[in-house]
């Protein structure tokens, strides 16, 4: 009988999980998370407000409830954890799906200031993540610059433009909602070092922003046009030809002269964070053009605009796990069709799925076919590694190591605190934002007592 163990719980992990137990009608998979709680960037990433794709957690659940699938959350592997050899020996196959845990910078000056924030962080600490810092953000900010025109720029851009009515049902922690509701931020620029059709947010994402209460979103023309393809977008795919259509709406639109304002640029590229006082006060930006080849070069023309916050959301990337070859231009691990590459060889019984395997890149069902080929793969092999004789179930040796993994039970009571937590505070479900609240409440799970479907034979 083929043990597997998957290392993330996020879309990636489940997603290799459910193929496993599809393809394979005895395989065994514990999915283990360095966190208490499942599904990684579903519950961690997207935004409070968008409940629709929330909702997927669902169907992730489904598979973590499956007979032949065990969640050990509370297992890190790697540095401070588990080591990776301790793994493979017991397990026959190990599938990473740790994700691209840090973000990408921009490698100018101030960067580093107070009030200059990675947007990684932002999201942490408005999704109630246990290792976000509890940094001021908006403390004494009226204007906020995001750097960055994806999906997660306009997700913190939204996020900072919401007021209470729109922030309390959602699953926010209270001190962040608090934060956010007593924000004096009413100028916020989201600005792309390119042009509107090379701007990486999806049209749905975008045309959310013209949707919110007593905002503006503002466009000069004159950026769009310097984007040759913004005369004739026929030539466009269809989601930049939408994108570049609805940014051609707004421009024409005149302002309505509302609280808040959204100002959307393009062609600007950061080269400074200006300080006053120790603090940022203003990034300057150097005007771009297009180079004929895809890409912007600079014009020597600037520009400072005010910000006392600053976000900048210019990518993930990944980070070495130790035990495992890092490729360090890539942020991945180096793979053949899932297959961990060491030194050019495949490494028998290691395989690595989602950003890991392919950088960051895609949309959460793109984890869905990633975690296939890798699960193929696996299962390809499956005759040569089964013929290692295991140590028993990984899980009281683990215990005997001193990890205390969190089992279905303890996530189970975790999800009852935060229900209790926010009918206390006359909301709906509300984060825990802690690792020691997190502990606590999973410790209520009765000792002993596990959810018969979480269990092996």
């Amino acid at each position: 009988m083929l043990r597997v163990a998957v290392v993330g719980s996020g879309p990636s992990g489940v997603y290799t999980a459910q193929s496993l137990v599809q393809q394979d009608s005895e395989v065994l998979v514990d999915v283990l998370d360095r966190l208490p709680c499942p599904y990684g960037l579903v519950r961690y990433g997207v935004a409070p407000d968008h409940e629709k794709i929330k909702s997927l957690q669902q169907n992730l659940r489904t598979v973590l409830e499956h007979e032949r699938v065990r969640f050990l959350g509370g297992v890190r592997a790697g540095t401070g954890g588990v080591p990776v050899e301790r793994l493979r020996e017991l397990y026959h196959a190990v599938v990473y799906c740790v994700g691209a845990a840090t973000d990408r910078h921009l490698g100018i000056p101030g960067e580093d200031l107070p009030g200059s924030w990675s947007a990684t962080d932002f999201v942490a600490w408005y999704s109630a993540h246990p290792d976000a810092v509890a940094g001021r953000f908006l403390s004494g900010a009226r204007t906020a610059v995001v750097i960055g025109v994806g999906n997660v720029a306009v997700d913190v851009t939204r996020i900072l433009a919401r007021g209470a009515a729109e922030l309390s049902p959602t699953d926010m922690p209270q001190a962040a909602l608090t934060a956010l509701t007593a924000s004096e931020v009413t100028e916020i620029h989201m600005v792309g070092r390119r042009g509107p059709s090379q701007a990486r947010f999806t049209t749905k994402e975008l045309r959310e922003l013209g949707a919110l209460p007593d905002t503006d979103v503002l466009v000069d023309e004159a950026e769009l046009a310097l984007d040759p393809a913004y005369a004739d977008p026929s030539a466009l795919p269809a989601a930049q030809r939408r994108n570049v259509e609805v940014l051609r709406g707004w421009a024409a639109t005149p302002p309505r002269g509302l609280r808040r304002r959204i100002h959307l640029r393009f062609f600007l590229r950061p080269v400074e964070l200006q300080a006053d006082g120790g603090r940022v006060r203003a990034v300057r930006f150097e005007r771009t053009a297009p180079d004929g080849h895809g890409g912007v070069t600079g014009t020597g023309r600037y520009e400072d605009v005010e910000a006392q916050l600053v976000l900048r959301s210019v990518g993930y990337r990944g980070v070495p796990l130790e035990g495992l070859p890092f490729d360090p231009e890539r942020g991945t691990v180096p793979h053949l069709a899932g297959r961990v590459l060491r030194e050019g060889a495949i490494a028998p019984g290691e395989y690595v799925a989602g950003w890991i395997k392919r950088g960051p890149t895609g949309v959460i069902g793109t984890n869905r076919p990633c975690a296939k080929e890798t699960a193929t793969s696996l299962l390809e092999d499956a005759p040569a590694l089964v013929r290692r004789e295991l140590p028993g179930d990984p899980l009281p040796l683990l215990r005997e190591a001193g990890v205390e993994p969190v089992e279905w039970a303890g996530w189970q009571a975790i999800e009852r605190a935060e229900a209790e937590l926010g009918a206390s505070l006359g909301r709906g479900v509300v984060k825990l934002p802690d690792w020691a609240s997190l502990r606590a409440a999973a410790s209520r799970a009765e000792s002993g007592v596990r959810d018969t479907q979480q269990q092996h034979p």
